[in-house]
């Protein structure tokens, strides 16, 4: 897959490596020169110094070849306008990251309806959207209302308890199980023990609370929120 990303920041650096570890094809726009040699030295990906929000850097990029463009910079206007210009181009999927969540409904009125929230998703969840539309649908419920959650079970309440008798709620459901480095989708029998890695898909607001319940660990969740947090590019 050829993807497109406008950014050279830590969102688009991260997602950027996370698909070329997959076998996807990145070309990542910046428009600073000593970022751009920076990148250079750190991504195995073709690196093109200018300004995404003007169209000889788009069509530098090929980016009317594109499977998918993500607009990944901390402005959501350059996003917005770079958005717009690729979609005159007819590129087939889309994204931009929106800093301001009251932006979104600017990106949705010009046909831009795929849009991430920097608060509330992760690039990795970025990524899934990208090469698992089905499967981000769960990772970004009402595209920034819900998370994945990954964990390995500690002493929570759940620890011993069936699966069925805890999941699903009104705020959870546990998707998965992973026993001896295999996924499997839980039965309702499926005993909740010790040491057990697990995925919860948890609407955002009751994530803390949830990964509390089931780990007793809320500062080591509350730290590694913190590193899934997109920081301004």
């Amino acid at each position: 897959m050829n993807v497109i990303i406008m950014g050279g920041g830590r969102v688009g650096l991260n997602l950027s490596s996370f698909l070329i570890s997959d076998g996807h094809d990145v070309i990542l726009i910046e428009n600073n020169e000593n970022k751009c040699n920076d990148i250079a030295t750190e991504l195995d990906a073709t690196i093109i110094c200018g300004n995404g929000t003007d169209i000889n850097t788009l069509e530098e990029s090929n980016v009317e070849d594109a499977d998918v463009f993500v607009a990944a910079t901390g402005c959501d206007e350059s996003n917005l306008l770079a958005c717009i210009l690729v979609k005159d181009l007819n590129v087939a999927k889309i994204i931009s990251r929106v800093s301001d969540p009251n932006h979104a409904e600017a990106f949705k009125k010009v046909g831009i309806n795929t849009v991430i929230n920097p608060e509330l998703t992760a690039a990795s969840y970025v990524e899934r959207l990208i090469i698992q539309p089905k499967i981000a649908d769960l990772a970004i419920l009402g595209r920034g209302d819900a998370e994945l959650l990954d964990f390995t079970l500690e002493e929570g309440d759940f620890i011993g308890k069936r699966i069925g008798d805890v999941s699903p709620t009104d705020n959870f459901i546990i998707v998965a199980v992973y026993s001896n480095g295999n996924i499997t989708i839980p039965t309702p029998d499926t005993i909740l023990n010790p040491g057990v890695k697990i995925s919860i898909l948890v609407k955002t607001k009751y994530a803390q609370e949830v990964m509390k319940r089931f780990t007793k660990q809320i500062q080591v969740y509350e730290n590694y929120y913190q590193t899934l947090k997109f920081n301004k590019a």
